[in-house]
């Protein structure tokens, strides 16, 4: 570790750990579990197969298609089932894509922030000869709806824009994107992997083509999801072979795995309203102490909501002041802070043995001229002309209509590699994602907040 310190508290295993990274995935839920369990052990049966092991486990895939479906207000139809996110939004980019160009339509719009899963189809996209524009950001992670508006051109034929990002939480308004997108005859996809089973998704208000949704994130089985087709397009297979999925989507259903998909969101949402409550304050709690460290940056939108008097007379509520949020801006559970001059391996490991599981991540630029722009022209880290900590300053576009087959950021220095706008370049983040799973309240008690410094760690 270069030099730093190694105290034999550093190399000491905590008896307790605390995992703060359900962004990447949860625990399966002991409901999900025991719906599971039949359909893994006495109820195995095939569920294409006509005699009775068969139709029972049809019933039961059908049976958590209505309620999916029901939980959505979307029609029971309208729901295919997939092996997760990432299928289901490699299916949403290429059908649609495929549509388009039936039509002429080879001009794919997707926000610079979208999860891997997204951006390289629409990368594999642009090498088959689709024209692709990513969409900046504000410095709170936000698509401004007249930003899309500039960049919709007559041959487009997609728009791609997360629900809610998987890095600092933030909650796109969606409804107003589709709605953009209807109104010019375009089709509106959002990843919802990160918001299904957290907020409330309404299917009936927001206007979407497709959605896509991963039930490991809201404490169902690993290696399970669903795409949302609105009724009325032409659903084309992307893996071919049997006829499951009224013969869109090759493959023996996952019946365990739909079930417990099924179980899991239904909870998820039943219990928000409380589980929002409790996550809040406890988000308020840890902000507050961090922020507090010399060098300490919030990322996203302001997190100091919770409570009465939440932070006041703190440093942490005067550096962040007029920052409150709702639940409708950023994810309940989302806490996203950048520390100067930490080096993120270093700072993982070191939680590690301390019993805190966090996402880290280094972030690459040069002091002083930040690029905002990697090769590419993708969007990365700020420049001159944007402050990723000046929240409403987003000069990139500035309602300017987008070249056709450019990209928002030309003309800025070249990253190394690319980062999001509103991550900070020189620094390391820490994301404590969906801190929700502690059933005794000794997340703050047994960590001694704030973190002390020493020699480029954070010690606790």
């Amino acid at each position: 570790m270069g030099g730093v310190d190694t105290a034999p508290e550093m190399e000491r295993m905590t008896d307790m750990r605390v995992y703060a990274d359900q962004a990447a995935t949860t625990s399966l839920s002991k409901t999900a579990l025991e719906a599971m369990l039949p359909w893994m052990t006495e109820n195995f049966g095939n569920p294409s197969a006509l005699y009775e092991e068969g139709r029972t486990a049809r019933d039961a895939v059908e049976t958590a298609r209505e309620k999916i479906a029901h939980l959505l207000h979307a029609k029971a139809k309208e729901i295919y089932f997939t092996s997760g996110g990432t299928e289901a939004d490699n299916w949403a980019l290429q059908m649609a894509a495929a549509a388009g160009a039936r039509i002429g339509k080879k001009h794919i719009i997707v926000s610079a922030i979208e999860h891997h899963a997204v951006l390289n189809p629409a990368k594999s996209l642009e090498r088959q000869g689709f024209r692709v524009t990513y969409l900046p950001v504000t410095s709170e992670g936000v698509v401004l709806p007249e930003t899309l508006e500039a960049a919709i051109c007559p041959d487009t034929a997609l728009v791609s824009v997360m629900y809610a990002n998987n890095e600092v939480g933030t909650i796109q308004p969606v409804e107003e994107l589709a709605e953009i997108c209807r109104m010019h005859g375009v089709w509106f996809h959002t990843d919802a992997v990160q918001a299904a089973g957290h907020v409330e998704i309404d299917l009936t208000k927001l206007q979407a083509d497709f959605l896509s949704v991963s039930a490991h994130k809201f404490h169902g089985p690993k290696g399970c999801g669903f795409l949302y087709v609105k009724n009325g397009f032409r659903t084309e297979s992307l893996l071919e072979g049997g006829a499951q999925e009224k013969g869109k989507r090759a493959g023996t259903e996952n019946v365990p795995g739909i079930v417990g998909m099924a179980a899991a969101l239904e909870e998820s949402l039943i219990k928000r309203d409380k589980k929002d409550t409790f996550v809040l304050e406890l988000r308020r709690q840890v902000a507050e102490r961090l922020l507090s460290i010399e060098g300490s940056h919030l990322n996203g939108c302001g997190v100091m909501e919770g409570g009465e008097g939440a932070a006041a007379g703190t440093d942490a509520a005067a550096r962040h002041a007029g920052t409150a949020v709702s639940r409708a801006d950023r994810l309940c559970g989302n806490l996203n802070i950048s520390f100067d001059g930490i080096e993120a391996e270093a700072l993982l490991l070191y939680l590690d043995m301390k019993g805190v599981t966090f996402s880290v991540e280094i972030l690459p630029g040069r002091a002083g001229a930040e690029p905002c722009a990697d090769s590419d022209g993708h969007i990365a880290g700020a420049c001159k002309r944007h402050d990723p900590h000046q929240p409403g300053r987003d000069e990139h576009t500035g309602g300017r209509r987008i070249p056709d087959g450019g990209h928002p950021g030309r003309g800025c220095a070249p990253a190394k590699h690319g980062i999001k706008i509103f991550e900070r370049a020189d620094s390391t983040k820490i994301c404590s994602l969906f801190m929700v799973k502690t059933d005794e309240n000794h997340f703050l008690s047994d960590f001694d907040f704030p973190f002390k410094k020493i020699g480029g760690i954070i010690k606790v």
